[in-house]
């Protein structure tokens, strides 16, 4: 899925790297938008897929049996003449846990990358599949402190966890001077630092009139003082239209609706923007290295880091503390934050290490 390009891109070039490691690269196809994903592989200079699977979107019980499927035939069958000794799984996708599943049922040991995030929600699909392929891995990869302490008190021996940093940054801050430097901001005449950038999909905070309402009245409101540009989801924006919402966006002349933007053009974005409102946990990581305020727009984070030390500070779906908070950003009171540890751009290296040796 989309936030996991981000993490294997550094991942597979550390990889390919080392000479005693030989990776095989699978792309399920889940959430697969044809567009999206060779822009993707194009701008984070990943090499084509050994594998496609094709699963296409259904349902997680649907999505999660043809990954289970194709990864047991891919795995059993071997790939280009080789056997597989170890699957690495990025993130907390279903492609993660299916992948993990079909591994560890033929006794392939499993690394996972970003292990250890807990939101403590298990209402979330994705605390699930956390859950399920931790549970099932030898190889514990953590980004943060806070995933130490959650996979020990699960029981997992000391052996199994290395705190190694977020993957995710290494290709934030390798592609951040390419991203700076594209016209992004010219063409949709904005000037750093004097916008803000919302992203929102999640059900909890689209898929209620009565919620979906007074969060877009807020940035209407905001935004004839600061200027907000919304790459926005379908399934966001087909719940503006239900709901008849279009014409609150409509009023607001500042608040731009755009389409999904490449990994390149977001970056341009969010990298320069005063504030990012947003219901994505990747995006609470990326804003935290990048210094701006960022209001997450859900209950809980299983990413706690970035709310502890970090840039985030969580809103739930409450239009009036969102408000208040993007009041602080316009009048210069909110809070600063700092870079964790081992964010530092060489996670993958770590890892690539680890599984040199492992």
């Amino acid at each position: 899925a989309r936030p996991n390009f981000m993490k294997m891109a550094p991942l597979l070039a550390a990889i390919d790297k080392r000479p005693e490691l030989s990776a095989t690269l699978i792309h399920t196809g889940q959430h697969y938008d044809a567009a999206l994903s060779d822009v993707f592989f194009d701008e984070l200079g990943m090499r084509a897929p050994d594998v496609h699977l094709n699963v296409g979107s259904g349902s997680h019980g649907v999505q999660t049996a043809k990954v289970i499927e194709g990864m047991e035939a891919i795995l059993q069958q071997g790939h280009a003449g080789k056997r597989f000794d170890r699957v690495v799984v990025v993130g907390d996708v279903n492609s993660t846990m299916a992948a993990a599943l079909a591994a560890a049922k033929l006794n392939i040991p499993v690394a996972h990358v970003e292990a250890g995030l807990r939101s403590f929600d298990r209402t979330m699909p994705e605390e699930i599949n956390r859950l399920v392929t931790d549970a099932i891995s030898d190889m514990l990869l953590v980004s943060e402190p806070a995933g130490v302490e959650n996979l020990k008190r699960e029981g997992h021996p000391d052996s199994h966890v290395h705190l190694v940093g977020n993957v995710m940054i290494d290709t934030l801050l390798r592609l951040l001077p390419k991203a700076r430097s594209r016209s992004t901001l010219v063409d949709l005449r904005l000037k750093p630092g004097e916008y803000g950038v919302v992203t929102l999909h999640r059900p909890s905070n689209v898929d209620e009139l009565a919620v979906l309402g007074p969060l877009l009245k807020v940035l209407a409101d905001i935004s004839k003082r600061l200027p907000l540009v919304f790459p926005i989801h379908p399934r966001t924006e087909k719940r503006i239209d239900d709901f008849g919402l279009r014409a609150i966006i409509a009023d607001a002349k500042k608040l731009q609706l755009l389409p999904p933007a490449g990994y390149l053009d977001f970056l341009a974005l969010t990298s320069q923007a005063k504030v990012v409102v947003t219901d994505s946990g990747g995006l609470q990581e990326e804003s935290t290295v990048l210094g701006v305020p960022c209001l997450t727009m859900r209950a809980n984070t299983e990413r706690p880091i970035t709310v502890d030390i970090g840039t985030s500070t969580l809103i739930g779906s409450d239009s009036t503390k969102l408000r208040a908070c993007l009041e602080q950003v316009l009048d210069g009171t909110y809070r600063q934050g700092q870079v964790p540890e081992l964010w530092d751009g060489k996670a993958a290296e770590r890892i690539a290490a680890i599984l040199g040796n492992g």
